[in-house]
């Protein structure tokens, strides 16, 4: 079986949508995972191939992934300060300035940090921390859960003329994409902490 029949049976499979729900969840406490490379894949070859059954399918999969990943990071911050006090009081920037806006901003906190390489599980560890009510971190992780799966789709409906469909391609252009904004976001990170000293 060569690699183009692997993804195409991986891309099409009914599987797909179950798996991906599972490795979103996962990906929150454990960051490790590949899926948002495997959600924008997928969601290339839904666009390119014209089916919105499967784009509808990958936004409930994925916000309800999501949701369900920051919930139990939230568990986790807030029944074990051990278990993720170092994510959430390091001093790295993202980690900071969730700490200064989760209480008052929580919304700010959790939708903004989402975006960010690992801002996802420092901003749900702290609200749970923090001690943030549910009633409040469950919108918010709503919404920022559906802000991102939106984000991704919409990475795949740019990549999708371009890949036409073809699994192995979307594939392709999914590492691809992954790759050059993890590059984006610590080049900017970069600048940002070179100037510091410049400015003080």
């Amino acid at each position: 079986m060569d690699v183009l029949t692997v993804c195409d049976a991986v891309m099409r499979s009914s599987w797909l949508l179950p798996l991906l729900v599972v490795m979103i969840a996962v990906d929150a406490p454990f960051p490790i995972l590949p899926s948002e490379t495997i959600l924008m894949s997928a969601a290339t070859t839904a666009f390119g191939g014209g089916d919105v059954g499967m784009v509808f399918g990958l936004f409930v999969a994925a916000l309800a992934g999501s949701v369900l990943g920051d919930s139990v990071v939230f568990w986790l911050g807030r029944c074990s300060h051990k278990l993720l006090s170092r994510t959430v009081d390091t001093e790295y920037e993202v980690s900071a300035w969730v700490r200064r806006h989760m209480l008052c901003r929580p919304g700010i906190a959790l939708v903004g940090a989402r975006f960010v390489p690992g801002g996802r599980l420092v901003s749900t560890a702290a609200a749970g921390r923090f001690g943030l009510p549910v009633r409040r971190f469950l919108p918010w992780s709503i919404v920022s859960s559906a802000a991102w799966s939106a984000y991704m789709l919409l990475i795949g409906l740019a990549l999708g003329p371009v890949t036409g469909g073809d699994p192995l391609l979307s594939l392709f252009a999914g590492v691809a994409m992954a790759v050059a904004t993890a590059a984006g976001f610590a080049l900017v990170s970069k600048l940002r902490r070179t100037r510091v000293p410049a400015i003080s």
